[in-house]
């Protein structure tokens, strides 16, 4: 982000001298499902198909990437008096109050520790702290169903904190470097009917459809977005993650032709990321 651009934002909006670390806390979920044809465990991550303009050209670029999304401050005030002012990275984030912010660098250890509380107690009235309400969004993009509580189990299964920031690939904020804390849930599909729509969605939309399906709604005036399932073999993915070194696990990866976002290894079991004790 330039100089300029950053002068035109809104005040409170965006990256500053003072305010230069960007911090994202997310709650993820690992959304599993047995194979209809032979029970093997799948993982089912939302594939994300988005227009981008790259100079001369526009680009749709497809990553897939765990369900989830930014934690909601429900309460701004009270953050706002344990640390001080901060900046949200968008407009957008600030009218969703989503816990994407721009920090003192200096108070990234409180913010890591605040949220760290808040993820204990049963019903926190400062933040959102499960996927419930993302799940349900995300499968209607992807799927046009409407997920309910009775077609799935969850439960909160970690906490990982990554305390060396990297640049952050979200369209918001891209290239700033960013702190993360993931709170990680399984969420296990028990409806078998929807088990198998699952895996027929990420079988049966190619990448090619879900460009052309996103460049068709930004002709008609959409953001130029499309959403799919892609499901992959558990075991598989999991072997991949662990014959990397613990700095390639923090990025984005390529995997048998599917773009992966660098969220990815933070919900597999048993991959060494940086995690909370």
């Amino acid at each position: 982000m330039s100089p300029e651009h950053r002068e035109k934002l809104s005040p409170g909006i965006g990256a500053t001298e003072e305010f230069s670390l960007r911090v994202s806390i997310a709650a993820l979920a690992r959304v599993l499902f047995q194979d209809p044809k032979d029970g093997a465990w799948l993982l089912a991550l939302e594939r994300r198909a988005a227009l981008r303009e790259a100079k001369d050209e526009r680009v749709v670029e497809i990553k897939s990437r765990p369900f989830g999304g930014a934690i909601r401050i429900r309460d701004e005030m009270a953050l706002r008096e344990l640390i001080g002012d901060f900046h949200f990275d968008s407009e957008r984030s600030r009218f969703e109050q989503d816990f994407r912010i721009f920090i003192r660098p200096s108070k990234w250890d409180i913010v890591r520790e605040f949220c760290m509380r808040q993820f204990s107690l049963a019903n926190d009235a400062v933040l959102e702290t499960d996927p419930g309400r993302e799940l349900v969004e995300e499968f209607a993009d992807a799927m046009h169903i409407s997920l309910t509580a009775g077609q799935y189990t969850q439960k909160p299964i970690a906490t990982v904190v990554d305390n060396n920031p990297t640049p952050t690939e979200n369209v918001r904020a891209e290239g700033y470097l960013t702190a993360r804390v993931y709170r990680v849930f399984e969420a296990r599909i028990s409806d078998a009917s929807l088990a198998h729509a699952i895996l027929t969605n990420s079988e049966s939309i190619s990448d090619g459809a879900l460009r052309e399906l996103a460049l068709k709604r930004a002709q008609n005036g959409g953001k130029g977005r499309a959403n799919a399932i892609l499901a992959l073999p558990l075991k598989r993915i999991s072997d991949f993650y662990l014959g990397m070194s613990s700095v390639e696990r923090r990025l984005a990866v390529t995997f048998e032709g599917n773009r992966l976002t660098d969220s990815v290894a933070a919900v597999l079991e048993g991959i060494a990321v940086p995690k909370s004790p």
